[in-house]
């Protein structure tokens, strides 16, 4: 191992990348970036019939749209083939690997005889080579080759989240670390991987537990007894809000999905760091404070729960304070997917006024439509509002406004003025006014919609309402 701290993400491309995948990805990207090392990404593609080139690709742009920027990779486990059957044969060689000719049948068989006797299902070594001796290998099987497990001592390690962690060798058996095929297994292939690209630090998901042990002895069976291995933590689950493992309902979908629901990727970044983490009473950080801060002394033990309330005022934080011309950019394709025509007041004006409003990008989009969607009031709605003393005040407000300059504190003079005049409160004119001109009840305040609207726009939707009721 070297002195620069090393770690990688190794996600496999079967399918999405989830929310548990990307927070350890942050995590190690954090862990790296805080102590000046590298952050490597491998793809575990050696599942060959589920891997899938699109399923790369998501990784890819997933790792891309968060801003977690790695120093080496992507490195496929597929194009280290031969370096994997050079381990190998370096194991049957030294005699801490061996060809298992076991059919699947056969295995089943014994583990249905041991569950029968109340025992735990394992292997039972019957083609270690002591107890093979003499056999003659069954003609047409391609053997897997497994790994000699020792057969007395633990496994011990110093987990760097949960602390000391101890496991009997008698509690493992010999797992397969290549397949008929030739194929590597996982175990067998990350820690070849993680040997050879020098990781000082393997944090992960703690259902990995169970595999640090086996991976601890293949280590020290290719590296020897005495050398150097990496630091292993293991990090909590991520549960929903029912105590439950996170599942799609709660929100375990892919990262992209957030991308494409709304969400601003630093705002997805800052919550999944939050996720296990903390500093202090710190909800709020970007990332340059992240990578000052992070150490692993204050990653939890205990699983993290997944809020989607808190995700949302999180993201409404970073859409108040975010560019106006970067969600008028990010906006713009979904108001068209609404319908809207994008045409008028400009745009980041628009997004400058309802940003205070809106938890995503979608909300921002809905929102700005009452400036670039078709006119039509609810006729229901226009009855309720337009009517007596707020529809003469209305109508007064139409009649004057051509006669107004047309900014924000000259439209709220005229306001008040009508308030005096027809003796009424603010909400019986300025809930009508919208209504009339946008088809909402609710908008931002209406002296600043309106100015962002324009007069010839204004009018013509007010003259459009008034004909109708």
């Amino acid at each position: 191992m070297t002195s620069t701290v090393r770690t990688r993400i190794a996600p496999s491309p079967t399918g999405m990348l989830h929310l548990g995948t990307a927070r350890t990805a942050l995590f190690c990207w954090a862990f790296a970036r805080h102590h000046g090392g590298r952050f490597i990404l491998r793809i575990e593609d050696t599942d060959l019939e589920r891997s899938t080139e699109e399923a790369v690709q998501v990784i890819l742009d997933s790792m891309d749209w968060l801003g977690l920027d790695y120093d080496e990779g992507p490195i496929r486990q597929t194009e280290r083939l031969a370096r994997y059957r050079e381990v190998i044969d370096q194991l049957l060689a030294s005699g801490h690997a061996y060809r298992c000719y076991a059919s699947r049948e056969e295995l089943d068989e014994m583990r249905a005889a041991q569950m029968a006797r109340g025992e735990k299902p394992r292997y039972d070594g019957r083609w270690r080579p002591e107890r093979a001796a003499g056999r003659t290998p069954p003609s047409g099987v391609a053997p897997v080759i497994r790994f000699r497990n020792p057969d007395a001592g633990e496994v011990a390690w110093n987990d760097l989240v949960k602390g000391p962690i101890a496991i009997a060798n008698a509690e493992l058996d010999d797992l397969v670390i290549a397949r008929g095929d030739g194929v590597p297994t996982y175990n067998f292939a990350v820690v070849v991987d993680d040997i050879d690209m020098a990781i000082t630090h393997v944090l992960r998901g703690d259902d990995h537990v169970n595999n640090t042990p086996r991976q601890i002895n293949i280590y020290r069976a290719i590296l020897g007894p005495g050398a150097e291995l990496p630091r292993f933590g293991h990090l909590s689950m991520i549960l929903g809000p029912d105590g439950q493992k996170l599942s799609k309902r709660h929100g375990a979908v892919s990262v992209l999905q957030y991308r494409d629901d709304g969400f601003l990727p630093e705002a997805l970044f800052n919550y999944l760091a939050r996720l296990g983490w903390s500093h202090g009473d710190d909800e709020k950080f970007s990332r340059a404070q992240l990578v000052e801060w992070f150490d692993l002394d204050h990653v939890n033990r205990a699983p993290a729960q997944y809020n989607l309330d808190k995700l949302l005022w999180l993201n409404g934080e970073y859409i108040k304070e975010a560019d106006d011309g970067r969600l008028a950019h990010l906006a713009r394709p979904r108001i068209e997917r609404l319908g809207g025509c994008v045409a008028g007041p400009p745009l980041e004006a628009v997004c400058a006024l309802l940003k205070p409003r809106a938890r995503t990008l979608a909300e921002l989009a809905e929102e700005a439509m009452l400036f670039y969607g078709p006119h039509a009031p609810d006729a229901a709605l226009l009855a309720q509002h337009l009517a007596g003393a707020s529809r003469a005040a209305v109508q007064a407000f139409a009649e004057r406004a051509p006669t107004i300059d047309w900014s924000k504190a000259a439209i709220a003079a005229l306001l008040k003025q009508l308030l005096g005049e027809f003796g009424i409160k603010m909400p019986a004119l300025a809930v009508p006014l919208r209504v009339a001109v946008t088809g909402r009840t609710q908008t931002p305040s209406i002296d600043a919609v309106l100015e962002l609207m324009g007069r010839d726009a204004t009018l013509a939707r007010l003259r459009a309402s008034l004909g109708a009721h």
